[in-house]
């Protein structure tokens, strides 16, 4: 399965990103905690989506399997057909056991 490429950032590159730090800049151990979050989190969504991914292989294949399957099996006879069809034979062996003794 070609795998999309859902966003532009990786967990490595947010790792990584530098800011340069200026006189009124942001705290830089707090924009680190918060990536740090971000990263966390591309983790999570990450092994949620491999998980997903898993499901959706694994429901083709059954998919698959079950299709095949009913392709293999022929189908059932027609109740009505079939019932006709044992009469029709029932009454031919009567005939032929008991001849003209069952109609007199």
């Amino acid at each position: 399965m070609v795998k999309q490429q859902i966003s532009k950032l990786s967990k490595n590159e947010i790792y990584e990103k530098e800011f340069k730090s200026s006189m009124r800049g942001y705290n830089q151990d707090e924009v680190d905690q918060f990536l740090d979050e971000i990263i966390k989190d591309y983790e999570a969504f990450e092994s949620h989506i491999q998980s997903l991914e898993s499901e959706l292989d694994a429901a083709k294949d059954q998919t698959a399997k079950l299709q095949e399957t009913s392709r293999q099996q022929p189908a059932p006879p027609s109740q009505g057909n079939t019932n006709y069809d044992i009469l029709r034979r029932l009454s031919n062996l009567e005939k032929h056991v008991f001849g003209s003794k069952l109609y007199d």
